[in-house]
């Protein structure tokens, strides 16, 4: 199952709803509704966004670095958060900004110290990823969190796709691409993951308590690359779907 968050006109108010998505096609209270007349929201309203870096075994190939012994962590704000189809805004601040395509996974309720064995117990889904990141301040400062904050800098969604639908978090299967203006530039599969979602999740679960909508991304996989004002940045993970965003600089 997936399930979206829509924002709605009714009566002349606009109501945040939830709904189910079947095909191009949305449930919401009982109505049925084509996608293209929807605006999404963020599927969830995190109070964590919890980022991994450097765990597909081919990124780190690529930047011919060592594998990591235990995750890489860092956060971003929810203000960074957008939805499919909304716009990425590129900040003054920056002359270099890149796209990085991950899968994320999203928290089901509140929990601490979930062991491997119980994660697909606190999980609610997968979705659709990009951690947008300023590169020249990211190298410029010691710590991430200029680089990763901006507002725009967190596009998730379209949606949510249940955790019934996958099989086996710890051997994960699903390829995930990045494409620009319709040219793949990242492409590979989660099984390159070096730390599995219920490894990430017992980890992250030891050091803070979770919430119900957290949202734990799990790194991005080769290719990362710049995006550009007017550049269509598409995210698509097999069995979930493409997220979307436009760029434009800020005005």
């Amino acid at each position: 199952m997936k399930i979206a968050r829509f924002l709605l006109n009714e009566n002349g108010r606009k109501k945040e709803k939830r709904g189910i998505v079947e095909n191009d096609k949305a449930i919401v209270d009982g109505t049925e509704y084509k996608l293209s007349e929807l605006k999404f929201l963020p599927p969830v309203k995190p109070e964590k966004i919890i980022c991994i870096g450097l765990n597909y075994v081919d990124h780190a190939r690529e930047l011919k670095m060592q594998l990591p012994e235990e995750p890489i962590i860092f956060l971003k704000p929810p203000t960074s958060l957008i939805a499919h189809e909304e716009k990425i805004i590129l900040p003054e601040q920056s002359k270099h900004i890149d796209y990085e395509a991950e899968l994320a996974f999203v928290i089901s309720k509140k929990c601490k110290n979930v062991s491997r064995r119980e994660a697909r117990e606190h999980i609610l889904g997968l979705t659709c990823f990009n951690d947008v990141t300023a590169r020249d301040l990211q190298s410029k400062d010691k710590q991430w969190t200029r680089a990763k904050s901006f507002d725009t800098f967190a596009p998730l969604g379209p949606w949510i796709a249940t955790i019934d639908e996958f099989g086996d978090l710890e051997n994960l299967d699903l390829d995930i691409k990045l494409r620009k203006n319709g040219k793949i530039m990242q492409s590979s599969n989660t099984k390159n993951l070096i730390f599995s979602i219920p490894y990430l999740l017992e980890f992250t679960s030891k050091i803070m308590t979770l919430k119900k909508g957290d949202i734990i991304a799990t790194g991005t996989p080769p290719g990362v690359g710049e995006i550009k004002e007017k550049d269509i940045i598409e995210v698509e993970i097999e069995k979930i779907g493409v997220l979307r965003n436009h760029a434009e600089k800020e005005k």
